[in-house]
């Protein structure tokens, strides 16, 4: 009697987890895996050089780790996606193709276009068809909220009280210690590793295609398993104390601060958030890590990172064609490279991403987010520069951060209000305000910070967009209450075209 072929587990290049989904439990001799480097991907996108390799050297690495344990790996370079299964089935002759389900809306159409059987995922804590139950019913739904059913139903950070389970130190949030401006003592950071480049890595930045831009790739991005728990420990060990009190702060001559690096391993399955989570939580029962910054770790990881997860596929795919307050710039030139600026925040924020694929959150949020937002930049623009331009870049990740956290094109699915702000905020939570040469205290004339100028202008431009939401309301009091309004409006027009034309 025949043998029947064995299956193909197809491996997306961010689902680089033995241990899991379709993987999970597989042996040597019980099936092929399959790993397909897609051109029509590679070329659809500008990328950063360093994200497109972090991707394929990843992918790579975790081919010959496979072979090295026993495996039968077929792993190459199609067209597309689709064209790669179609010829690994018509050479190889593959028995039935099973996957974990993908982390993409397009990619789960085009899997089950293809007839692929899906395993479901556990890649995060929280699996979207759960989010959907907690979710269903529920008129708003906030972050925080999730949070605390995430912590309850892990069992993360609590502890037996009185009348049951509760937070550990008897407060969910400790947000309040975790939001002071940066030190200005000098103090050193938490160095990290740089792991040395290999001859994978070599072989796939030689192969990496002219289209790209952005700093070679130098060894900060962790591409194996094995350097992901270096990088895991080394921030448990250094990083985690010191994250929590500074994690909104920007300082000029430093990048990261404290915070993990670890994204970009989370999204690429060289890390699993249970991991992540146990060994903060380790931390804190050890005592070695205070617990503000413990839980200010955990609610990223269980919280925000799981939250952003389940909205994306509650509320995909019309989603990503939102853009509530009509905007419709282009991304300016002064985030793409194309042109140089003297707002100092935005010059370092953009520094940090061509040389390293990553900014942290709050520059994300409140330095390039909020540019974006009170200038009127295309939703889906912006989506599309910061996806190809950061290392932790997905769909999944981008569309509610940069369509509704950031740029409040859902209307407030997300975000209950806008994340504008003027220049105070920036001069409050970094050291950058001092060596540029814009006044965040001035909203007219020359020297007046564009973000200053540009949050009255927007609050005057979407006064009716926003004038429901009572969260806005006095911001919009004190707009209206401007006696140089038309003045400040009049040097916004001079700032966003300033902005477009790549000279401000």
């Amino acid at each position: 009697m025949a043998r029947e072929p064995i299956p193909t587990v197809w491996v997306m290049g961010d689902q680089l987890d033995r241990a899991g989904g379709a993987l999970a439990g597989r042996q040597p001799g019980e099936c092929r895996v399959l790993l397909v480097e897609s051109d029509a991907r590679i070329n659809s996108k500008r990328w950063h050089r360093q994200r497109l390799h972090l991707v394929l050297s990843a992918m790579a690495h975790f081919a010959d780790e496979l072979r090295g344990d026993g495996f039968d790996v077929d792993h190459r370079r199609a067209p597309t996606l689709a064209q790669g299964l179609r010829d690994h089935v018509r050479e190889l002759g593959a028995g039935p193709v099973v996957a974990t389900e993908p982390m993409s809306w397009d990619a789960r159409e085009m899997l089950d276009r293809l007839g692929v059987e899906l395993v479901r995922t556990d890649r995060f804590l929280c699996h979207f068809d759960e989010f959907a139950g907690w979710a269903a019913g529920r008129r708003q739904l906030r972050m925080e909220d999730f949070y605390r059913w995430q912590r309850l139903r892990l069992g993360v950070l609590m502890e037996t009280g009185p009348s049951g389970p509760e937070p550990v130190g008897g407060q969910w949030n400790f947000d309040h210690d975790n939001r002071e401006p940066p030190p200005r003592d000098g103090r050193s950071w938490p160095p990290i590793t740089r792991f040395e480049l290999d001859d994978v890595d070599r072989a796939v930045l030689d192969r990496l295609p002219a289209a790209t831009h952005g700093a070679d790739p130098d060894g900060t991005w962790p591409v194996t398993r094995a350097q992901a728990l270096i990088r895991l420990g080394e921030f448990v060990d250094h990083g985690l104390s010191p994250f929590g009190p500074h994690e909104d702060a920007m300082l000029a001559g430093e990048w990261k601060l404290a915070h993990s690096v670890l994204s970009s391993s989370l999204n690429l399955g060289l890390l699993h958030p249970r991991e992540v989570v146990a060994a903060a939580e380790e931390a804190y029962r050890a005592g070695t890590a205070p617990l503000s910054s413990v839980e200010g770790f955990v609610r990223q990881v269980i919280g925000w990172r799981e939250y952003v997860w389940g909205v994306y596929w509650l509320w995909m795919p019309g989603y990503r064609r939102r853009n509530a307050l009509g905007a419709a710039r282009p991304v300016p030139p002064a985030f793409t490279g194309a042109a140089g600026t003297e707002m100092n925040c935005v010059a370092h924020a953009v520094g940090h991403v061509r040389e390293h694929g990553y900014a942290h959150h709050i520059e994300r949020l409140m330095v390039l987010g909020n540019l974006a937002l009170t200038a009127g930049v295309d939703p889906q623009a912006m989506n599309k520069w910061m996806w190809a331009s950061f290392v932790d870049g997905a769909e999944w990740v981008m569309l509610p951060n940069v369509i509704g956290m950031a740029l409040y094109a859902d209307g407030g699915m997300m975000a209950t209000k806008p994340y504008a702000s003027g220049g105070a905020y920036i001069d409050r939570m970094s050291d950058l305000c001092r060596a540029c040469r814009f006044d965040p205290k001035r909203r007219v004339g020359a020297d007046a910070c564009p973000f200053t100028t540009l949050y009255w202008d927007f609050l005057a431009r979407n006064a009716d967009a926003l004038g429901h939401n009572h969260r806005m309301a006095r911001q919009l009091a004190g707009m209206r209450a401007l006696k140089d309004l038309p003045a400040v409006r009049d040097r916004a027009g001079e700032v966003l075209a300033r902005l477009e034309a790549g000279d401000l």
